[in-house]
């Protein structure tokens, strides 16, 4: 046990890419059990799923890759096993809580809840200590990945608070969601790919020379903070006013980079496809915008959430998640036809979610499609943890 604990734990996406990829299965499990009226629950689908996969999943996976990226952006010492390793078992133990509390008896989920909130805390402060200490000149990435985590952190605590009984408020839970979905998760998710992503690209296509954009994060937050302040209106026509400048920046953007998709390998096309579902999430919403002035009847039912929780986050978490587990058991980081049929999967499963979303319109069965998506989710995750899982278990 010694010995396997040592190989698990001497780097940190080890155990905290096995953590997110192990609650993302059991809370979607956890999902399909409600909506398919095989478990009775007392909490929200905001709480047992919108409020987890923003604050509590999907974190702690792209946690294990600032853990070993943060270091080298700012040329520190590798993060210490045993502090990596503290902050793991509290992210476990906190999920493991939130979990079963759900379950069993949501009057403690506050708890755990709270407990989520501190290992957080813990992981914005070492990751500032690493960003302060650092000499390097230009370290633009790594602040705003700290801006996105001080977001989270604002709008995770308001979400705690705004679950709390006697202070309970729906606005502000919801205010909370939108935020920490976009102004945190998506942040962290877009300024990871928008520094590895060309990185990558160079090792993989020598002549390769990124393109980026002057200001390019600045200029996101700040619309995606606007977009969060149209979405409290809860009137779908004013996403306009947002969307569409953000539809045609990062349109704009993805073209100027001439990401080379045809002369690379798939390890690296699978990220480039997962950098697309932005402008075509933000598309979804614009459309969905303008039926609301000419048929306001068609339902899109968070059509575009899903295309960038799916098509996006996902993505780019088995995309990323395979390079890395790959590259860090001393294996070169290749997609084989399993994880190319992974790949696809996961593409198929997200427009699926998308289609799930209109078919209130045609009269077909929403729960029927919404259970069929969460299940296929789980198998695919389920056939990909079977090969990768087990070495992040395993250890280097």
């Amino acid at each position: 046990m010694q010995a396997w604990y040592k190989k698990f734990s001497s780097q940190p996406h080890q155990p905290f890419f096995t953590s997110g990829i192990l609650f993302l299965i059991l809370f979607m499990m956890l999902f399909t059990a409600s909506y398919s009226n095989i478990l009775i629950l007392d909490t929200s689908v905001l709480t047992f799923h919108a409020y987890t996969m923003v604050f509590v999943i999907f974190i702690q996976f792209f946690l294990g890759f600032l853990f070993v990226v943060f270091p080298r952006f700012l040329t520190q010492a590798e993060i210490n096993k045993k502090e990596y390793m503290n902050q793991f078992i509290l992210y476990f133990i906190s999920s493991l809580g939130i979990l079963l509390s759900i379950i069993f008896y949501s009057d403690v989920v506050f708890v755990f809840q709270i407990m989520m909130l501190i290992a957080q805390v813990l992981s914005f402060k070492l990751l500032y200590s690493i960003h302060n200490k650092s000499l390097v000149k230009v370290k633009d990435d790594t602040k705003w990945v700290l801006i996105s985590f001080v977001a989270g952190l604002i709008f995770h605590t308001l979400f705690i608070i705004s679950e709390i009984k006697f202070l309970y408020s729906h606005d502000l839970s919801k205010l909370s969601i939108d935020a920490g979905f976009y102004l945190f998760i998506f942040m962290v998710i877009f300024v990871i790919s928008q520094r590895m992503i060309p990185f990558f690209t160079t090792a993989k296509a020598p002549n390769y020379k990124p393109n980026k954009s002057k200001n390019l994060l600045e200029i996101v937050f700040a619309l995606l903070i606007f977009k969060v302040v149209l979405l409290s209106f809860d009137n779908v026509k004013l996403n306009l006013l947002a969307d569409i400048p953000l539809f045609v920046m990062i349109t704009r953007e993805l073209i100027k980079w001439k990401l080379p998709f045809f002369k690379v390998p798939a390890i690296m096309w699978v990220l480039y496809l997962g950098l697309y579902w932005i402008p075509f999430a933000f598309f979804i919403s614009i459309v969905e915008s303008l039926m609301a002035f000419y048929n306001p009847s068609i339902i899109f039912e968070k059509a575009a959430i899903h295309a960038m929780a799916l098509g996006y986050f996902l993505t780019l978490l088995v995309g990323f998640g395979t390079r890395v587990i790959l590259g860090h058991s001393g294996t070169t980081p290749h997609a084989n036809n399993f994880a190319i049929f992974i790949f696809i999967a996961i593409q198929l499963i997200a427009l699926l979610r998308i289609f799930s979303s209109f078919t209130l319109n045609f009269g077909l069965d929403y729960m029927f499609f919404i259970n069929l998506t969460a299940v296929l989710l789980i198998m695919g995750l389920l056939v990909w943890s079977s090969k990768y899982l087990t070495i992040l278990i395993k250890g280097k």
